[in-house]
């Protein structure tokens, strides 16, 4: 890119930088690694952006490798954004961020978005007590539908809906928020019918000891 800003420095860290250090790349980035969105829903999820400064930013992300632009054409005229697959590397790096971050303050304002909550749940899921287990899980906030995947220990959650799922998670995103802040556990939110779970017995029982019970204690992406 011409004009394009350089910190001149051979070093990785350094080149890295040069391709997502410019102010909300990273925070794009993040708000694509669950999958693809539109601009408009980019918009929606960075409240602090404006639409010029975010179409620049998609622009250099595209142009540096990092996302990808797609048309779906007629009829649907739909014009999607993803990462690419040097991209989708940036996932365990923004989920180690997100833990260090984690331990600075917070800010006076704002609240965790429901993509960051989800990767939330990712970075505090514990592979030690996941042990043998496989499961696919679906969970429906506030209209939007999430995919989990438990399996070789790891825990991956994208949008998107899967056939028989082994449980389904029903809530609104104020009461994963309660939940992540310690202001109410899994079982008080199920109590009180703010959060559902249905499905196998165990596979319910997977997703509240797994998936759920260490959200108020996982870092914040």
């Amino acid at each position: 890119m011409s004009g394009r800003r350089s910190y001149g420095d051979p070093c990785g860290v350094a080149r890295g930088l040069d391709v997502i250090g410019e102010r909300w790349a990273l925070l794009v980035v993040r708000d694509l690694l669950l999958g693809p969105k539109r601009f408009n829903d980019l918009l929606g999820g960075l409240p602090g952006v404006s639409p010029n400064v975010l179409s620049q930013r998609l622009v250099e992300l595209i142009e540096r490798g990092v996302v990808h632009r797609r048309d779906l054409g007629a009829p649907t005229r739909v014009r999607l954004y993803e990462l690419t697959p040097w991209g989708r590397k940036l996932e365990p790096i923004l989920l180690q961020l997100g833990g260090w971050g984690s331990q600075a303050p917070l800010p006076p304002d704002g609240e965790l978005g429901i993509d960051s909550l989800m990767l939330s749940l990712m970075a505090g899921f514990d592979q030690a007590r996941a042990g043998e287990l496989q499961g696919i899980y679906e969970f429906l906030i506030d209209g939007a539908t999430y995919v989990a995947e438990v399996a070789d220990g790891l825990l991956q959650i994208r949008r998107g809906t899967v056939d028989q799922p082994d449980a389904t998670l029903t809530a609104d995103v104020a009461t994963l928020r309660a939940i992540c802040a310690g202001r109410t556990s899994v079982a008080e939110a199920v109590q009180c019918g703010d959060l559902r779970l249905d499905g196998d017995r165990r596979a319910v029982q997977s997703v509240t000891d797994l998936v759920l019970a260490p959200l108020a204690h996982a870092p914040e992406a």
